[in-house]
């Protein structure tokens, strides 16, 4: 008898958990079809596979997992509330993290950001297929001080930084 498959539910909780917080890379094949793609707005072109925005496939989502651990090395997704519907999860999460290295090209503030979001996770033949993240980013900015003169300093570098992923 063949074992049955995990629901939708536990599949996206161990993808988040492994994957994203536990910083498992081996365990994504297992997890993350090949046909993948996460929809993110801060996911860049360059080195992601995939136009600015998406990340493609397994091997695109540990660059970009990597990336962000990178500019946030305390990255952590703690989910609050999670709905399923066939393939289809929808959760309520928060983001906690704190800029401490370089984020794609934008020099650490030292400073932290937490905030809840919500995610959508489409889950088939037993793998996750599709991620999509809807990140309050005014909120993340604000917080991480972007959006104030604190910025101000970092800025001849945060340029230079998106001058050469360009190049």
């Amino acid at each position: 008898m063949a074992a049955a498959t995990p629901s939708p539910e536990r599949i996206a909780s161990e993808y988040l958990a492994d994957v994203w917080n536990e910083r498992a890379y081996a365990e994504i094949p297992d997890l993350v079809s090949e046909s993948f793609v996460m929809y993110d707005p801060v996911a860049p072109a360059d080195p992601v596979p995939g136009p600015r925005g998406e990340v493609h496939g397994p091997d695109g989502l540990e660059t970009f997992i990597r990336g962000v651990v990178r500019g946030f090395p305390d990255f952590e997704v703690t989910v609050r509330r999670m709905f399923s519907d066939d393939e289809v999860v929808v959760y309520v999460g928060e983001l906690g993290m704190s800029h401490e290295g370089t984020f794609y090209g934008i020099p650490p503030t030292g400073r932290r950001a937490e905030v809840r979001y919500m995610g959508l996770i489409r889950v088939a033949d037993g793998m996750v297929e599709e991620h999509r993240v809807y990140p309050p980013m005014l909120a993340i900015a604000e917080q991480l001080g972007f959006t104030s003169l604190d910025v101000v300093p970092y800025l001849p570098r945060l340029a230079w930084g998106l001058l050469t992923q360009r190049l």
